[in-house]
């Protein structure tokens, strides 16, 4: 009897067994699979462990604790939200001990059980630390209350009911919110600034807000404050505050416990802060009108292991991650109230400089050539005098070409804007034509020969030019057939055998692992226009569906017929192209104040402290590589004599082949 009953109890262990290998083996399938994790059958001193991440709910200090056991751990390495870890032991002989010894092992953590499964891997491929920074303008101050100021100001909340006016107290879906000085209205996401709430401030926050002003963290005292309150699990969508019923600086103090604020630019880089217990979140410029803020809801985060439970970027190290239980957290967040409508840099989110009725991508013509009428010509003729002063300085390959033209040749330059190509080889006959009479204007006073004209049709002979030169002047034109039409004006200007140079506007800004001097010029302060803006090869499909899913400048224009098309966005100076057809800001200064801070080609974005003035907004489709080219190729009578990206341009250089023209010019 007792012999059988040992007989069944090896059975069962049998049974055991092979139960935990075919689990072992379908959690290497997995990681495979989903994670693209290899793991191999011979021991190693490295293991991954199944279920046993920051995504199961398991903290790195209970993990730890487990691992130990199988002998001396060298590292541990919790990637976050992942439901699996990396150990490293100090020999083969220690990481085949914790295989055999800690498989399958139960482990009880954040009121659940979970069962760990090993396997060995070669190497831990995954990166220890993540580089990533604040976003620009962001800090978090440590300790700004101490635990007595801390204790006063949640006092000074009262949650109760009232019925006066004094505060507007609201129950949301995941969160309590009061608000004091003004109503912060979520149904259109402003204030009314003529209707101020009784009572102001309480005044518990004086000697905060003091401290602050004295800090230098704010030039001015806040009036409006919002007190939301979460409990465990609750948090708040991803945001930016509305630009235009508050001023630039937003405070917002954290009380009764931490939490991980969520940080993500347009482009898809995203940050996760720490915000520990009484520290004051300070955000300024680019993190405040440019990055979305939210905070998940979840009951745990996953934070930096610290002693001090300091803040920082929560990814900046694998082998110091764990989990952080959430508590109920109040957050006091002062702002100050806007008078005058928002100027800043980042229009694309800024509800003060949206267009009144951004247009969708045109089909029909006379769609199309109301576009261009609004977003090109009449914006020309507002900031001719500015766009002027900020173009002098030829670019080289634009340059060589003309130099490049026999004397005695007649070179048409198309779409010549203030004529800065007119004068670089005058051993030729040149002249220029514009659809902007201002620009024309400008070129005549410069002495050179010029007249008003639409790209579209010249009012030349055919076959009438040696050469001629396009520069930053099709990517205007709205729908593909006219910028079509616009390369088949060129060729029919010229002769056979004449050259012709068109650039445009490149979606491609970083080209070759280089960057468009635009993208270096970053740091300046300055903008570029025609041609230099922006890069887009790390620009994808999901990020453009992200862009328009989320971007507040997408209102469908009434004023144009098609409205089942794509919306065109308002474009942010310096970040990525998110789609080809956009509208470019151009924040518009006076002569004298463009004299103090242009550079050599162009100033989009006012110098610091230059008087704001109106923003016009320029329609620009931006080409893809190739794309060109292949325009170029369906006209007939052409031959492209070579493709190539200068600067953030895509540019062609022709040759017409064989005469398809009359020889009188349109409409004669």
């Amino acid at each position: 009897m007792e012999s059988s009953m040992d007989s069944s109890r090896n059975v069962r262990r049998t049974k055991e067994e092979r139960k935990l290998l075919r689990r072992q083996i379908k959690a290497s399938h997995t990681l495979l699979k989903h994670e693209d994790i290899t793991t191999v059958s011979h021991p190693s001193k490295h293991l991954v462990v199944s279920n046993g991440g920051l995504g199961n709910g398991v903290t790195r200090e209970s993990l730890l604790e487990v691992l130990k056991e199988g002998g001396t751990v060298e590292s541990l390495l919790t990637p976050p939200s992942k439901p699996y870890a990396f150990v490293s032991y100090s020999s083969i002989e220690a990481g085949q001990n914790a295989y055999t010894l800690l498989n399958g092992r139960t482990l009880r953590c954040q009121d659940q059980t979970v069962t760990l499964y090993f396997s060995y891997v070669v190497k831990v491929d995954c990166d220890r630390s993540v580089s990533c920074a604040l976003p620009p303008g962001l800090s978090v101050l440590e300790d700004f209350v101490s635990l007595e100021e801390e204790l006063q100001l949640l006092k000074a909340v009262d949650w109760t009911p009232h019925t006066d006016d004094v505060t507007v107290q609201k129950a949301l879906k995941h969160r309590r919110v009061k608000h004091y000085g003004y109503e912060f209205r979520y149904d259109n996401n402003n204030v009314d600034k003529d209707k101020p709430l009784p009572g102001g401030l309480p005044v518990e926050c004086d000697a905060l807000l003091q401290r602050c002003l004295a800090g230098g963290h704010i030039s001015v005292l806040p009036d409006q404050l919002t007190v939301n309150q979460y409990q465990s699990g609750q948090g708040i969508p991803p945001h930016v505050d509305t630009h235009s019923p508050f001023e630039d600086t937003i405070l917002s103090l954290s009380l009764g416990a931490k939490t991980v604020m969520d940080f993500k630019h347009p482009d898809g880089r995203s940050v996760a802060v720490v915000l520990p217990e009484r520290s004051l979140l300070v955000m300024k410029g680019e993190s405040r009108y440019l990055w979305t803020h939210g905070i998940t809801p979840r009951k745990f985060d996953v934070v930096p292991v610290s002693e001090t439970g300091g803040s920082g970027v929560t990814t900046s190290d694998l082998s110091n991650l764990t989990l952080s239980r959430r508590d109920t957290r109040t957050s006091l967040t002062f702002r100050k109230i806007r008078h005058t409508p928002c100027n800043c840099a980042y229009p694309s989110v800024c509800d003060s400089q949206r267009p009144p009725s951004p247009p969708a991508v045109p089909v029909a013509e006379g769609d199309a050539c109301r576009l261009e009428s609004q977003y090109v010509h009449q914006v020309y003729e507002e900031i001719s005098s500015h766009f002027s002063n900020t173009r002098h300085s030829p670019w080289p390959q634009v340059r060589d070409f003309l130099l490049s033209i026999p004397p005695g040749s007649f070179l048409a330059d198309v779409g010549c804007g203030n004529g800065k190509y007119l004068g670089i080889n005058p051993a030729v006959r040149a002249v220029g034509c514009d659809r902007s009479v201002n620009l024309v204007q400008i070129c005549i006073e410069r002495g050179y020969e010029a007249f008003v004209s639409d790209a579209l049709s010249v009012p030349l002979r055919s076959g009438s030019c040696d050469a001629c030169i396009s520069i930053a002047v099709i990517h205007h034109f709205a729908t593909q057939e006219r910028r079509r039409a616009a390369i088949r004006e060129l060729i029919r200007l010229i002769k056979v055998g004449g050259r012709a140079l068109i650039y445009v506007w490149a979606m491609e800004q970083e080209y070759n692992k280089q960057k468009s001097k635009y993208l270096k010029e970053k740091a300046s302060g300055t903008s570029r226009d025609d041609g230099e803006e922006l890069k887009t090869e790390e620009n994808k499909a999901n990020q453009q569906e992200e862009h328009d899913r989320k971007m507040t400048s997408d209102i469908q224009c009434t004023g144009f017929s098609n409205v089942t098309q794509p919306k065109i966005h308002v474009h942010t100076n310096r970040t990525a192209f998110l789609s080809q057809d956009l509208l470019v800001p151009w924040h518009l200064k006076s002569i004298m104040e463009n004299k103090k801070g242009a550079t050599s080609d162009n100033a989009d974005v006012p110098v610091e402290n230059a008087t704001q003035k109106p923003v016009f907004h320029r329609y620009y489709h931006v080409f893809q590589q190739g794309e060109l080219e292949e325009l170029c190729l369906g006209v007939k009578g052409v031959k492209v004599l070579r493709s190539y990206h200068d600067q953030g341009n895509w540019c062609v250089e022709l040759e017409k082949t064989h005469g398809i023209f009359s020889n009188i010019a349109p409409g004669k």
